[in-house]
């Protein structure tokens, strides 16, 4: 095992809170995939109230246990599929956001040739395996997740404005990232990312850039930076455009898609209510099944309650 693979695994053997490995192992239930990678700002802050972020990395996409084949079949062609959990753990109520994804899926997405940037720049940030079948699926995920840095960091590279520190580097690299989504982040939220583990950064930076045979260069400030031939450079740089108009259409066909197959959306759009105004918004048992049929008077409900708040 290398050195950059060495940093990665210890990284997603970190220990998490027992709530959380918990949560996986209740939320799996007879389920047995290849494992359950914990993400994102709710694994950062280990606030248990916060909507916590999972992926969940099958063989086969029926392998999770869908409501209908139609999902299913969705997953399959436009992934990731995306449900609503929300459990009891130890008398407190968690939620969680949880994505589902084939390991062949995933693999591609965060591969060298994947438009997708939305799925490497996750997992170049700090990642927890939560929960996993055995040694030979670790092996997997870890092969995985090594290949979203290797990737990301060649972006850093090709896109770094040039000679800066490894912090500045990355925050460049999520800022462009958030504009191939189409979610709004504010200046801070690619800090954020950084903020307590920029040690850690840097270390994948310089291992990723000598792995992919980049010669780095240091200036007296410190500040690192790849000589890029003026070509290449504007090659990239359209691929890149390409990339962010592809990743919209994406991004924008997945919403789409999650409209008619996010499970216990209803549920989602209730609490999520619940957390920005205090009010609650309750639920008959037809609304939480059929959330896209009750969608127009959901959303006035949702409207009404948060003027009132």
């Amino acid at each position: 095992m290398d050195a950059l693979s060495r940093i990665l695994s210890s990284t997603l053997i970190e220990a998490v809170p027992p709530n959380i490995s918990a949560f996986a192992a209740q939320m799996l239930g007879a389920c047995r995939p290849l494992g359950v990678l914990f993400y994102g700002a709710g694994m950062r802050s280990d606030d248990l109230d916060a909507l916590l972020d999972f992926y969940v990395i099958v063989d086969e996409m029926r392998d999770w246990n869908w409501r209908n084949r139609l999902v299913c079949l969705a997953g399959q062609y436009l992934p990731p599929n995306v449900v609503y959990v929300r459990q009891m753990i130890d008398g407190r109520l968690m939620r969680a956001k949880v994505a589902v994804m084939t390991i062949d899926q995933f693999s591609r997405r965060v591969g060298p040739a994947s438009f997708d940037s939305s799925i490497w720049a996750r997992f170049t940030q700090p990642t927890r395996l939560v929960w996993v079948r055995d040694t030979v699926a670790a092996d997997h995920i870890l092969n995985a997740v090594r290949k979203a840095v290797l990737t990301a960091t060649w972006w850093a590279a090709c896109l770094s404005p040039g000679p800066a520190r490894p912090a500045e580097i990355w925050r460049h690299l999520f800022s462009e990232t958030y504009r191939n989504e189409l979610r709004p982040e504010n200046a801070g939220r690619a800090a954020s990312i950084i903020e307590g583990r920029a040690d850690w950064f840097e270390a994948i930076l310089t291992l990723s850039w000598s792995q992919l045979g980049f010669p780095i260069h240091e200036n007296s400030e410190g500040a690192r930076f790849m000589v890029v031939s003026r070509v290449r450079l504007l090659k990239v740089r359209r691929q890149w455009r390409q990339m962010r108009r592809l990743g919209r259409w994406l991004n924008a066909a997945r919403l789409i898609k999650a409209a008619f197959t996010f499970e216990n959306g209803a549920l989602y759009l209730a609490d999520k209510i619940q957390r920005h105004s205090g009010l609650a918004m309750r639920l008959s048992p037809f609304e939480a099944r059929h959330p896209l049929i009750c969608l127009p008077i959901l959303l006035w409900r949702a409207r009404s309650i948060l003027r009132r708040s």
